[in-house]
């Protein structure tokens, strides 16, 4: 069975369905993804085959109109996530250029698609292919696919269409003991954590005596995005009597200079790192939000775009995290107060790892690759 896979103009995008499409092609299955031109190098390292779509990034489609004029990005937190939802929508509209010549050569049985990556259902109706949504973190505000649907609805009306096709199957990686409320029905899967690797230093998988903190601001920092927050929340975290760990960008963590002798900064392989660690300190991106669950740490979010509060708010009320928002309540005294607590009070490693187990206990990858390929034959034999 030839399985497209269909992501976005991000690590964020591109990681988290790695774990399935690599369990289809490790299945036997044929396997593709199809994402913007410049996360080819980012595709590649999974060792998947990928096609380019698009050659614009995800930021040209988000800053810029229909009719190429510039946008700013709005303050207001409702605004900006139907921002988020109209920039996505023409990122769809962006992909089909590439995606419908793929789609029309390779001719797949099946398109699974993160779930911000609306040209798959557009592609999916017009040929009449089954396509399956793929989540991309703990649940997205529904806002978002509203508002993708309002930008796009010129082309759904088109397509005698009142709104974006259904799935017909939703993969699951939240876990179900945090998942958004109004969430409906779905296949769940085990969430794999999946990011890029270099070679190994001891201290990567062994830590000393201290308690070890690590600092995120995400994967796309850059010194025109992020660099300041990322900076702010390590000179806040650099009073604790800690290990420190900065995960950056190599050139980012270059940029620091010299640094004292227990701080560590880098692109660090999370999946073998965070396990040694005993606190995660993050803009609350949503890859590395799951990925400490599975790891056993307690997370100190503090969410970067309005898209995260959501789920953010629902780690803390769990009790797996505490949530700050940024300029309002993350002063130095209260990210300090609040990391010390983390570190000190065993119920949030207690409520992280129920939350660990219960993802450990989901479907792995290769079951809900048998689950979409016998959805596939059965919607075929009707």
């Amino acid at each position: 069975m030839r399985f497209l896979f269909v992501s976005g103009g991000s690590a964020g995008a591109v990681f988290p369905i790695t774990p399935l499409a690599l369990a289809a092609r490790n299945a036997g299955h044929e396997v593709i993804v199809g994402a913007t031109e410049n996360v080819m190098p980012l595709v590649a390292a999974t060792g998947l085959p990928g096609a380019p779509i698009t050659s614009r990034t995800m930021f040209d489609f988000m800053q810029r109109d229909r009719h190429g004029n510039p946008l700013e990005i709005p303050k207001d937190p409702h605004e900006r996530n139907l921002f988020n939802g109209r920039g996505m929508a023409r990122l769809a509209l962006g992909s089909m250029e590439g995606l419908v010549p793929l789609v029309e050569r390779w001719q797949p049985d099946v398109l699974v698609a993160g779930a911000l990556s609306y040209a798959a259902p557009l592609v999916a109706h017009r040929f009449g292919l089954p396509w399956v949504r793929h989540a991309l973190n703990m649940g997205e505000p529904s806002i978002i696919d509203l508002s993708a649907a309002a930008e796009l609805a010129p082309e759904l009306e088109e397509m005698g269409l009142s709104g974006i096709p259904d799935p017909d199957m939703y993969v699951e990686i939240c876990p179900p003991g945090a998942r958004r409320p109004d969430a409906g029905p779905a296949q769940f899967m085990r969430y794999v954590p999946f990011n890029t690797q270099r070679a190994l230093e001891p201290w990567m998988y062994a830590k000393g005596d201290r308690p070890r903190v690590l600092v995120s601001a995400g994967s796309r920092v850059t010194a025109d995005y992020e660099a300041d927050a990322l900076s702010a929340l390590v000179e806040k975290v650099a009073g604790l009597d800690v290990e420190l760990l900065i995960a950056a960008p190599q050139e980012m963590a270059d940029a620091l200079g010299d640094l004292p002798d227990n701080v560590r900064a880098g692109w660090l392989p999370l999946d073998v790192v965070l396990r040694t660690c005993d606190l995660l300190v993050h803009r609350a991106g949503g890859n590395t939000m799951l990925h400490a669950i599975v790891c056993g740490v307690p997370q100190l979010v503090i969410p970067a775009m309005p898209k995260q509060v959501g789920m953010s708010a629902r780690l803390a009320e769990y009790g797996a995290a505490i949530m700050l928002t940024a300029g309002q309540d993350d002063s130095p005294e209260n990210v300090a107060k609040a990391c010390r607590e983390l570190l000190e009070d065993p119920a949030y490693k207690a409520r992280t790892d129920e939350l660990s187990r219960e993802i450990a206990g989901l479907p792995a990858p290769h079951d809900v690759t048998v689950a979409i390929t016998e959805m596939v034959r059965a919607r075929a034999r009707v």
